[in-house]
């Protein structure tokens, strides 16, 4: 499957990454409909041959390494608010 995520490129190039919560509603709306809680999470995350490339790229360009690390972290964050929304809503209890 391929779900588009929310984050906007900004005018110079940088990725908005402000809106971890947005991403995951985005998604949590997917699950709503009916799409696979797995898909969906492998859809957040980094994939390892991604994550593998994007090693060997920062061997070679250095200065790329905090951009790549930002991503990654931004899609752990996502992926933890996305399962929390998809725990919320498997066990009926409101969130704390």
């Amino acid at each position: 499957m391929a779900t588009l995520p929310m984050t906007t490129v900004l005018g110079d190039g940088e990725r908005d990454f402000g809106f971890p919560h947005r991403e995951a509603a985005f998604f949590y709306g997917l699950f709503l409909r009916g799409y696979p809680v797995e898909q969906l999470c492998q859809d957040i995350a980094v994939p390892a041959e991604v994550l593998t490339k994007w090693h060997r790229e920062t061997e070679r360009e250095p200065e790329r390494r905090a951009v790549f690390h930002r991503i990654v972290e931004y899609r752990r964050q996502v992926l933890a608010l996305f399962e929390r929304l998809v725990s919320h809503d498997s066990s009926g209890q409101p969130l704390q």
